[in-house]
């Protein structure tokens, strides 16, 4: 009996080691930590395929655990005064200084937009709260978080749309007056989809004719900015590393514009793109964007153009797919769309599928004339700035932390 119990031990030791275990690159700090936080990921994963198999609940609704199991009711405490608003039918949550006293001094503020593929992710997470707050004390900033809508229920444009209005209201000449934000020193943040977020509204911003008030900072960490090429040197380098493999960011991307799976088998394929879109493929060739030293052992081919995709017309469930439009690929605008941006901070990862879209835009901000921060971490991983509690807490997102909110101190 005790040899069988022995047996048995064993077994399950070596079962949950073998599921535990991956070829993380030995580069990466805390390896053994990311190994047992990314099984949750892929468990939960394993189990939203199995849910939407068996007809149960949809991937991204068994997904959006991960959102509810982070969730917190953002509350004030003695150097931050939290609130929850509608601004132009929007929810946002608003954080701000406590005063002490009589104060007429205008502050910063920083608009902040949180990741997730827009199909996940709340402003209400612990990890996203803990960053309001400390943009608030360190900065002594105005923080507004936006609860924009999610996908699959609301697909693009509408959480893009959500943001948009949010930033415009907020930069009303007398919004920001109720909120003593000065008026020069707004910024747009965000990281992953909110990065995508941030960059495709600083940039519409710019269109708008007659408007007085203008962004000082846009800071993208770890943005997704192209949806043209899923095939770049970071999406194949790192199809399969922890928290954002090549297969999740596709079925983001593709749950982003429509829940017709036809679309999610093109992108894997990378044969999505229509004729409309193929005009602009110049604009995410990556041999021209992307410094040699991340072309690794990858050579350039350029996305197959295709006429519908996966047999279905393009505009599939009554929407207009469009690949091209800036709002959801900010990265395909033309270079004079991109002059008169505001100053940029672009933080990327080594071990990011998403890392060749951040470095392509910097190639592209810099040659436009636009002041850019790069900062690239060879030990990165995507999310990394977001794990700050116990237990999933790593030392590279107290150093993302810090070195953000240096620049931001320092820019805006």
């Amino acid at each position: 009996m005790r040899l069988v119990s022995v047996i048995l031990f064993v077994a399950v030791c070596s079962f949950t080691a073998y599921y535990i275990y991956e070829p993380i690159p030995e580069e990466i700090e805390e390896r053994w930590k990311l190994m047992l936080t990314n099984s949750f990921f892929r468990s939960l994963s394993h189990l939203a395929d199995l849910s939407e198999l068996l007809g149960l609940k949809d991937y991204m609704g068994v997904m959006y655990f991960i959102t509810l199991a982070e969730r917190v009711v953002p509350v004030s405490d003695e150097h931050v005064k939290v609130t929850e608003e509608k601004f132009d039918g929007v929810e946002v949550v608003l954080y701000q200084p406590k005063q002490q006293g009589v104060d007429t001094e205008l502050r910063r503020a920083v608009i902040y937009l949180h990741g997730g593929g827009w199909c996940l992710g709340s402003s209400r997470m612990s990890p996203y709260d803990l960053l309001a707050r400390k943009m608030v004390t360190e900065l002594d900033a105005v923080v507004l978080s936006v609860e924009y809508r999610l996908a699959p229920a609301h697909h693009f444009p509408v959480p893009y749309e959500d943001v948009y209005r949010v930033v415009k209201h907020f930069l009303q000449k007398g919004v920001l007056a109720q909120f003593s934000v000065d008026p020069g020193r707004i910024a747009v943040a965000g990281d992953s989809a909110g990065g995508n977020l941030a960059a495709a509204v600083s940039q519409q911003l710019q269109k708008e004719p007659g408007r007085q008030i203008h962004l000082k900072a846009q800071a993208l960490l770890y943005p997704v900015l192209q949806a043209l090429d899923l095939n770049t040197p970071s999406y194949q380098q790192n199809q399969d590393m922890p928290i954002l493999p090549r297969t999740l960011m596709v079925r983001f991307w593709s749950e982003y514009f429509t829940s017709d799976k036809a679309l999610f088998r093109a992108m894997m394929a990378n044969t999505h793109n229509n004729p409309e879109s193929s005009s602009l493929l110049k604009f995410v060739n990556w041999s021209a964007f992307l410094p040699e030293t991340y072309h690794r052992k990858y050579n350039y081919s350029a996305p197959a153009v295709v006429q519908g995709v996966g047999g279905h017309a393009v505009g599939m469930d009554g929407l207009s797919l469009s690949f091209a439009d800036p709002r959801a690929s900010p990265l395909l605008v033309p270079d004079t769309a991109l002059h008169s941006l505001p100053k940029a901070y672009v933080l990327t990862c080594e071990y990011d599928v998403l890392r060749d879209d951040g470095i392509m835009y910097v190639t592209r901000l810099r040659a436009a004339g636009v002041k850019v921060t790069h900062e690239h971490y060879d030990t990165g991983f995507h999310g990394a700035l977001m794990f700050t509690l116990w237990p999933t807490d790593f030392l590279i997102a107290d150093r993302m932390t810090e070195n953000y909110i240096k620049w931001l101190k320092e820019n805006l």
